[in-house]
């Protein structure tokens, strides 16, 4: 995996082979982990975690129809009364973004003839470069 980010936790990358990228968003994992450890720690409701949580591994470790593990993992979040996995990202951080997803568009499409990169609506007049 190429990464050349000056902040790899919440980055674009290429795959080593350009075939693919990667989005990084550490962040999410991180306040994931914390708001069901908070929630943990309220007796009331470790009993319905551990529930949704052993009810996830069952789902997990067995065949399932198209949005079993997506229910399962909504039951966790709602039993641990978790937030929208979001990471909020300034101008700063939103311009280095672009610059990296720029770089893995093209990447991606090195061998596409009609190529665009993501650019920004001052840039040419609107996004993908046309004018």
């Amino acid at each position: 995996m190429s990464n050349e980010s000056t902040n790899p936790d919440l980055s674009f990358s290429s795959r080593a082979d350009w075939l693919a990228g990667f989005l990084r968003a550490d962040r999410i994992r991180l306040d994931t982990l914390v708001q069901l450890v908070a929630s943990w720690s309220d007796p009331d409701a470790r009993d319905d975690i551990i529930e949704a949580l052993d009810y996830l591994a069952v789902v997990v470790s067995s065949p399932q129809d198209e949005g079993t593990l997506d229910a399962a993992v909504e039951i966790v979040e709602d039993a641990a009364r978790m937030n929208t996995a979001q990471v909020p990202i300034d101008k700063v951080h939103t311009l280095r973004l672009l610059g990296e997803l720029n770089t893995l568009a093209e990447r991606l499409t090195r061998f596409d003839a009609g190529r665009r990169s993501v650019t920004m609506p001052h840039q040419r007049g609107a996004i993908g470069g046309a004018a």
